[in-house]
């Protein structure tokens, strides 16, 4: 069985739009036995809430299945090890300026590297991003919604 993450994205699209909903919902009929959750995917969403009703519904109908399944994969002393690495090796590289760092491409930079190393794929529409740490360590990413093979 494949190992997909779904990115903060996939959730946000989904939120707002009926057919991306749609699209989420086919994905994960199939894809559940495979699906986790990343503890910086929850830690996104949850700063992204705007109200008590809807941090309720983020808790109990997206975050609370993949807790009480232990299904959350949570970055490793190695996955914030990569994210120094990743970010000087891009400086050099690349001549990212540290300083203009968003914290959303630090949080892709964990991501990435904590799917990598539970064997999982990143379902994100962020291909920009995932492209440039790509350059600096091989992990699986693909545009939200696989098909089911």
């Amino acid at each position: 069985m494949r190992k997909y993450v779904l990115d903060s994205n996939c959730y946000i699209d989904a939120s707002a739009e009926p057919v991306t909903l749609a699209a989420l919902q086919r994905f994960t009929a199939w894809a559940a036995p495979g699906l986790y959750l990343s503890s910086v995917v929850a830690a996104e969403l949850r700063a992204g809430v705007r109200s008590e009703g809807d941090r309720e519904a983020l808790e109990s109908l997206v975050l609370g299945p993949f807790v009480r399944r232990g299904r959350v994969l949570t970055p490793s002393n190695a996955a914030w090890d990569a994210l120094g690495l990743a970010l000087a090796a891009l400086r050099r590289t690349d001549g990212l300026p540290l300083r203009q760092v968003s914290r959303s491409f630090a949080l892709d930079i964990l991501l990435a590297y904590s799917c990598r190393e539970n064997g999982a794929t990143l379902v994100t529409r962020n291909t920009r991003d995932m492209v440039r740490i790509g350059k600096v360590f091989a992990f699986a990413h693909v545009m939200p919604y696989p098909e089911q093979r």
